[in-house]
């Protein structure tokens, strides 16, 4: 089995490289690549797509590499190989984003990303740190999770989505926070799993042994 975590020049990739390929050996998963070329994301198995910095960024970064974006579409959308989307890369999964100017995303979850807007001023954004997971429904990636369990986040921007039932889950932040969405063979996850202990390892665990 190959899992590809897309490399399109819009994030530090090692830790998350490390942090796969470290569970992928752990869980009999495979093989783990940080890739740019198309045709390695055409024929893996499972894709990963990480993602720092802003939402029109990232979404030109992706769509500027040659086959890249298609390549994407193909494997995630036609193929249905098993997808998750990491910070950015999560926020591109919504229908557009509204980070400086909109942004059309990929529309796999419908809705939009926004600024967060904590209830309490005191609360800065962006939101860094540590925060408890509550979560909204069940799901495979969340086996031996507990709400409670905390994971973390580096964000100025969330994913307000359409279908509740495709916010599986969020912290609490001045507010409700989306943290982890999702549908059919598609995952995101709004915090770095790779910096996010033994938590955020058992969830990489869980995607890379995932069968939708």
């Amino acid at each position: 089995m190959l899992t590809a975590i897309i490399d399109y020049e819009s994030g530090n990739l090692h830790s998350a490289e490390k942090a796969f390929q470290r569970m992928a050996r752990e869980v009999d998963a495979g093989t783990v690549v940080v890739t740019g070329d198309a045709d390695v994301v055409a024929r893996a198995d499972r894709v990963v797509l990480p993602g720092d910095g802003a939402f029109p960024a990232c979404a030109a970064a992706l769509r500027g590499h040659s086959g890249l974006f298609d390549a994407l579409v193909e494997t995630v959308e036609t193929r249905a190989r098993p997808f998750l989307g990491i910070c950015v890369g999560m926020q591109l999964m919504a229908s557009r984003g509204h980070e400086y100017e909109i942004t059309p995303g990929l529309d796999w979850i419908a809705g939009n990303v926004e600024h967060i807007r904590p209830r309490d001023p005191a609360l800065k954004v962006p939101h860094m740190g540590w925060n408890d997971l509550v979560i909204d429904t069940p799901h495979p990636v969340f086996d031996g999770i507990r709400d409670g369990d905390h994971t973390y986040f580096v964000h100025s921007y969330q994913v307000h989505v359409t279908q509740a039932a495709q916010r599986l889950a969020h912290v609490e932040y001045g507010g409700d926070v989306t943290a982890v969405i999702g549908r059919d063979t598609m995952l995101g996850m709004q915090f770095h799993p790779e910096k996010s202990q033994a938590v955020g390892l058992r969830m990489i665990a869980n995607f890379l042994r995932w069968t939708p």
